[in-house]
C-alpha cells in the first residue's frame, strides 16, 4: 500500500475517461521507472478516480511498458483494485467462520436488501458499494462489516438500517 497517499476522488467530479486519461502522466509519473512501481501507481490512480477502467489499464500498461495482461492480471489480483465505479461508501461484510456461524450471512442478507444490491455492485446514485471478505481480524466481537475504515462489532441484521444511514450523505453533503 502507498503510505500517506492523499483520496483526491474524482468520483463526485465525474471525469470522463478521457479526462482521466490525461492526468495520468502526473499522477503515474514517478513510479514508471521504479522497480515495482506498478502496484503503488495503480493505488494512487484508483484514489484519484475511484476505478480503473479499461482505458486507463491500457495507457497505463503503454507507460510501463508492461503487457497489457499483466497490469489487468495485478488488477483482477488483488481485491482492492476495482474496474467498476465504487460507491463513496463500501460496505465489506465478512463472512469468515466466526463470523458466518455467529450470523454473518444473515446481516450480509440485511445489507443488500438495506441498500438495493448484490455483492461486486454499487447503489446507483454511488453513495454504497457492497463486498465480502473472509477476515477482519475480529474473530471474537462476530458477526463484523466494515465501513470504509470503520469497523463493526457484534452487528445486528436489524440494526443495519441505522448504521448504513450514519454513512448515507445527501446531495448537499449532509449526513441524513
Amino acid at each position: 500500500m502507498v503510505e500517506n497517499a492523499t483520496c483526491n476522488c474524482a468520483c463526485s467530479e465525474e471525469l470522463t475517461e478521457e479526462e482521466m486519461i490525461l492526468q495520468l502522466d502526473e499522477l503515474i509519473g514517478e513510479y514508471q521507472n521504479k522497480p515495482g512501481g506498478l502496484i503503488p501507481a495503480l493505488q494512487i490512480v484508483q484514489s484519484r478516480f475511484g476505478y480503473l477502467p479499461e482505458s486507463v489499464l491500457k495507457k497505463i500498461s503503454r507507460d510501463f511498458g508492461k503487457p497489457y495482461s499483466e497490469v489487468a492480471g495485478v488488477v483482477s489480483f488483488y481485491s482492492f483494485f476495482s474496474t467498476v465505479p465504487r460507491g463513496k461508501n463500501m460496505v465489506r461484510v465478512c463472512l469468515g467462520t466466526a463470523c458466518y456461524v455467529r450470523g454473518g450471512k444473515e446481516v450480509l442478507a440485511s445489507v443488500k436488501k438495506e441498500l438495493g444490491i448484490d455483492v461486486g455492485e454499487t447503489t446507483e446514485n454511488r453513495q454504497f458499494s457492497l463486498d465480502v471478505g473472509r477476515c477482519f481480524g475480529a474473530c471474537g466481537l462476530a458477526p463484523v462489516i466494515m465501513v470504509n475504515d470503520d469497523v463493526h462489532q457484534r452487528v445486528k441484521p436489524s440494526k443495519i438500517g441505522e448504521l448504513l444511514r450514519a454513512y448515507a450523505i445527501s446531495e448537499e453533503g449532509v449526513t441524513q
